[in-house]
């Protein structure tokens, strides 16, 4: 009698009811969900073989890009194998006794907080910040207080016996977040339509040394998506970007502009070369 197989896991920085788990039940639905308390942890999963791929979120339309993420990304020795784009609906949850009028405080992740602005504005809340979207809600629920509330997807309320006092209070209708997803091995695509290159270098610390690190991208009509800078152990002349290019290392545009960013650059580190999700091909609603 043959064993039954492993199902693969996919680790991910939450609790049970976070967007960060449905990501991973939309992109992955063959996968079991791995709940991990940080994103190091997360990372760790997948690199100790705990978990066969991470779903990490790395930037969202109204809040902008998720801190740490980019640092983690270059020494974490894993590598980029997909992205997926979740629509973000935050509620806001509370015991059930609690009522919108008496609510004095509000917790949810810190991105989550800054999502949804105007409700708590509007509230006038007390905004504490928690680990996660999923994890304010328990703390609500075990707290039994009903002047506190949580900012959680709705699956949370469910999970963590909470009602919904307002649905939908995310600021911006098209409230989105990117994840990328992570594996042990590179997935290396052939060349073709619809691919994503993401990287990471560093520039000598003379003038126009981006402009010049740069310059093959815009003489061989490379697009490039994304292009970030951030400090390098707190020094503030060791900057490192992270960028994102329309198309494959082998195109011979791209490998002309690589090789001349190379020319200029160092420590470029290619972090993965992946298929361009339907939400970024269909859609220009996220920038």
């Amino acid at each position: 009698m043959n064993p039954t197989p492993a199902v693969p896991s996919i680790a991910y920085q939450g609790e049970p009811g976070s967007n960060s788990q449905i990501a991973c039940e939309q992109a992955r639905p063959n996968h079991v969900p791995l709940p991990c308390a940080t994103f190091e942890d997360t990372f760790a999963a997948v690199s100790d073989s705990k978990a066969e791929l991470a779903m990490i979120p790395i930037e969202n339309s109204t809040a902008g890009r998720v801190a740490d993420i980019h640092a983690l990304l270059p020494t974490s020795g894993l590598h980029i194998v997909g992205e997926h784009f979740l629509s973000i609906h935050f509620g806001l949850l509370g015991v059930s006794s609690a009522r919108i009028e008496d609510l004095r405080s509000v917790r949810s992740h810190i991105h989550a907080l800054s999502q949804c602005r105007k409700i708590i504005r509007e509230l006038g809340l007390k905004a504490i910040v928690s680990g996660d979207t999923a994890g304010s809600a328990r703390e609500v629920a075990e707290a039994g207080d009903p002047t506190q509330a949580s900012l959680a997807p709705a699956p949370a309320a469910q999970i963590y016996g909470l009602k919904v006092l307002k649905a939908d209070v995310e600021d911006e209708p098209h409230n989105a977040t990117r994840f990328i997803v992570l594996a042990r091995e590179e997935l290396r695509l052939p060349p073709g339509p619809q691919i994503v290159t993401s990287f990471v270098f560093r520039v000598s610390n003379r003038p126009a040394a981006l402009y010049k690190a740069l310059g093959g991208f815009a003489t061989n009509a490379v697009n490039m998506t994304k292009l970030e800078s951030y400090m390098v152990g707190g020094a503030f002349t060791a900057t490192q970007f992270y960028a994102e290019v329309d198309g494959h290392p082998d195109d011979p545009p791209l490998a002309r502009a690589l090789e001349e960013l190379t020319f200029f650059s160092r420590e470029l580190l290619v972090l993965g070369v992946y298929p361009a999700s339907p939400f970024r091909v269909e859609s220009d609603r996220f920038a």
